[in-house]
C-alpha cells in the first residue's frame, strides 16, 4: 500500500480553452505541416506553453478523433522539456493521421517543432 502513497500526480499541460485563444494563434499564420499533423506557433507573455489540439469531424467518429487527441496530448507531455518555452501551440489533426501509433505522431510533432526552431538545443548532440 505505500506505493500508492509515493506515487506522483502527472503535472497538468496548460491548454488553451476557448475559441478567441484559438484565434489569436490562427491569425499570426504561422504554420508548418507534415503528413499527419499542422502546427500553429504565437509566442505569448507567460513561462510556459500552452497547448490546443484540434481534430475534424473529417478525420473521423468521436472514438478516432480522442484517439488523436490523446496521442498528440501525451506526445507533447512526454517531450515538453525539449520545447522551449513561451509559446501557445495549436496542434491540427490531418485525415492521414487516422490509425497512426504513438511514434508516428511523436515523430510529426518533433519535426514540426524543429522546423518552427522551438526545440531546445540539446548539449552533447552533434559530430559522433
Amino acid at each position: 500500500m505505500a506505493f500508492l502513497l509515493e506515487r506522483k500526480r502527472m503535472a497538468k499541460l496548460n491548454s488553451l480553452k476557448n475559441y478567441g485563444q484559438f484565434k489569436e494563434v490562427y491569425e499570426e499564420r504561422r504554420s508548418k505541416a507534415n503528413r499527419y499533423l499542422v502546427m500553429y506557433i504565437h509566442p505569448n507573455c507567460e513561462k510556459e506553453n500552452r497547448i490546443g489540439i484540434s481534430v475534424s469531424k473529417k478525420t473521423g467518429n468521436s472514438v478516432v478523433r480522442h484517439r488523436i487527441t490523446r496521442l498528440i496530448r501525451e506526445s507533447y507531455r512526454l517531450n515538453c522539456q525539449k520545447f522551449k518555452q513561451g509559446y501557445d501551440l495549436v496542434f491540427v489533426a490531418r485525415s492521414d493521421a487516422k490509425g497512426k501509433g504513438y511514434r508516428e505522431i511523436e515523430g510529426a510533432m518533433l519535426h514540426l517543432a524543429k522546423l518552427h526552431r522551438v526545440l531546445k538545443e540539446e548539449e552533447g548532440q552533434g559530430l559522433i
